[in-house]
């Protein structure tokens, strides 16, 4: 039994958090936009749909079968140590988002991942479509760190479907390009990953993206000192220098990416932007 939700279902929720924050943004921008929107929505939503095939026919036939797998054998830290169905379930989102906290860093900082996630880190512009932007190799690797969770934690089918729907609904909602009121969002800040924390993470400057790593609770980036929210939104600029030009990030050229030789991807026409000092104290969010 796979106990996964049906297809249908999951996508009816994803378009109705898309167009929902998709329409708050428009209402509300927190920053600037430099192309033109319906141009990088059709690039964007085109390296999505290039990568439903690796989750459809990669993914999904491996990953529901090990839960149970595991489930049978024993094996993962909660087959060998009970709690309660609700307290199984808050502990499954914790340890998932903190593991996968450890797997955005390793994209990051590893030049070989980093090829990949890079596609996602040049668009020019941030909003709720960049959460679609991952290249079919990026998703095609995270496979692997995806079914090691799960042997690790042995989670039940409900508990990761519950994490995978509430990390769908936070990273449309942190890619957003949505101005909250900054009271609001300063307490938001203190749970979950909010747009300005992600629009940092998102900077045309390495220390700044080299930050921010959490994808769900922001506790992560708080436990291992690597928050860093003090930078004012009209700071920011969004991307890579050295691609930093409309022609850099056509539809075909994001595509063959990983598998061409790597710019120096901090260096532009301001010289290398690796490290920007930080005013004022590192977790006390900017306007």
């Amino acid at each position: 039994m796979n106990n996964a939700p049906p297809f249908w279902i999951g996508a009816v929720v994803l378009a109705a958090v898309f167009t929902a924050i998709a329409a708050l943004e428009t209402v509300h921008p927190l920053r600037r936009r430099l192309e033109p929107r319906l141009r990088r929505t059709i690039r964007n939503f085109t390296t999505g749909a290039l990568s439903l095939p690796v989750i459809t026919f990669l993914q999904a036939p491996i990953l529901m079968p090990l839960v149970h797998w595991t489930e049978r054998h024993g094996v993962g830290l909660l087959n060998v140590v009970r709690f309660p169905a609700a307290g199984e379930v808050v502990i499954v989102i914790l340890l998932l988002d903190y593991t996968l906290w450890h797997w955005h860093r390793i994209n990051h900082v590893a030049p070989f991942f980093w090829r990949f996630h890079l596609v996602h880190h040049v668009d020019r512009d941030m909003d709720a479509s960049t959460a679609l932007r991952f290249h079919f190799g990026e998703h095609a690797l995270s496979i692997g760190w995806r079914l090691l969770q799960v042997v690790a934690i042995g989670p039940s089918p409900v508990a990761i479907w519950t994490f995978h729907a509430l990390l769908v609904v936070s990273i449309v909602f942190h890619h957003s390009n949505t101005r909250l009121p900054a009271r609001l969002e300063r307490l938001l800040v203190r749970l979950v990953v909010t747009p300005r924390m992600h629009g940092i993470h998102h900077s045309d400057w390495r220390n700044e993206t080299n930050s921010n790593w959490s994808s769900l609770l922001s506790a992560w980036d708080y436990l291992h000192r690597t928050v860093l929210l003090s930078i004012p939104q009209e700071k920011i600029v969004v991307g890579v220098p050295a691609y930093g030009e409309p022609e850099d990030v056509t539809i075909g050229r994001i595509l063959a990416m990983p598998f061409q030789r790597q710019r120096d991807d901090w260096s532009g026409p301001e010289g290398q932007q690796i490290d920007r000092r930080h005013p004022g104290e590192r977790s006390e969010l900017a306007p």
